[in-house]
């Protein structure tokens, strides 16, 4: 008798505990397996009804027409862009230089992106910039002849190409942003060391699971690997996957306006605050190969100056400016046929 009560007891102690189990079974996992299997869809949601709102009032402040430039109108969604990332390195009561050029063509309709790295030390002619400055010289320093402009200008000589938008962000502001979204995940398999006597020191360890702002940004800015220029701006395209990728996770999508006011003043860009937001809805839904990346060719060597200068090679550069006309064109289909190598 005594046995029956203790077993009939134990019954009602457990029974909670089945409960639990069962939801858990039945209704908590399937509940995640949806949000998992629709997450792209739940992310179209909370980015459209709370984030882009709240987005385009913080990019208002950023927005910042250049002189002499008419901004694009896309007359249809899936027309395709260019557009001009500016990396700036610029410290206080400094004009600064660009650090990193990537001439994007954008295709909406089909969520891809073509971007040319230029490597910053490649010899070109220097257009839109001050009558003091010299007429050729490293692409860098147009940003500090002539800020964006002189930039945009530039770049649109070297690739016979209009910039429709244009996009500056110090360095700082970089670092703001990974910060803001709790660390990068990058592929660093082991410890990379600046310790050159000409070059700002700093030793990034390898095999951590996320990188905070400062490592994220020195990442993109070592230069002593093997690679020299070319391996820096393969790792500038890396690190703008590794925030998109970071950026679209549900947990940092609410995060986007805390990120923009990170961003401050070290943000300047022409593109109407309603024409990002509506790309970035598109974004949204990318797979992981959306951008081909591509870096200028070119060898390294002193000119009669006595300067170490990037000498761009003329037959990739034609190679380079067929595959923008491709990309620009809406009827042609982007495939495997690329003319870059």
């Amino acid at each position: 008798m005594s046995n029956r009560v203790e077993q009939h007891k134990h019954k009602k102690q457990s029974s909670p505990k089945k409960a639990l189990l069962r939801f858990i079974l039945f209704g908590l996992i399937p509940l995640l397996a949806a949000g998992y299997l629709f997450r792209q869809e739940i992310a179209l949601l909370l980015f459209d009804n709370i984030v882009a709102p709240t987005i385009e009032t913080g990019l208002a402040e950023s927005y910042e027409p250049l002189p002499n430039k008419e901004t694009k109108v896309i007359v249809q969604d899936a027309e395709p862009f260019t557009m001009l990332l500016l990396g700036v390195d610029q410290r206080d009561n400094e004009i600064g230089r660009s650090d990193t050029m990537i001439f994007s063509v954008v295709r909406p309709k089909e969520k891809r992106v073509l971007m040319i790295s230029i490597p910053r030390d490649a010899y070109v002619n220097i257009r839109g910039a001050s009558e003091h400055s010299r007429s050729h010289d490293k692409i860098t320093h147009a940003y500090a002849f002539g800020g964006a402009s002189a930039s945009v200008s530039t770049i649109e000589g070297l690739l016979s190409q209009r910039v429709d938008y244009y996009a500056t962000i110090n360095f700082k502001g970089v670092e703001n942003t990974v910060d803001a979204l709790g660390g990068l995940r990058l592929p660093i398999t082991e410890d990379l060391v600046n310790d050159d006597k000409d070059h700002e020191k700093f030793v990034i360890p390898g095999g951590q699971e996320l990188y905070n702002g400062e490592d994220a940004l020195n990442y993109v800015r070592y230069r002593e690997d093997a690679g020299g220029d070319l391996n820096r701006t393969h790792r500038q395209v890396e690190f703008i996957r590794a925030v998109t990728s970071r950026m679209i996770e549900l947990g940092n999508l609410t995060k986007i306006p805390t990120i923009l006011d990170s961003l401050g003043e070290t943000l300047k860009t022409d593109m109407p605050p309603s024409t990002m937001t509506d790309n970035a809805m598109r974004f949204l839904e990318h797979d992981d190969n959306f951008i081909t990346s591509h870096t200028l060719k070119g060898t390294g060597g002193k000119r009669d100056d006595g300067i170490w200068y990037y000498n761009v090679d003329e037959e990739d550069l034609v190679n380079v400016k067929n595959e923008i006309s491709r990309w620009l064109d809406p009827d042609l289909p982007i495939d495997s046929s690329s003319t870059l190598k």
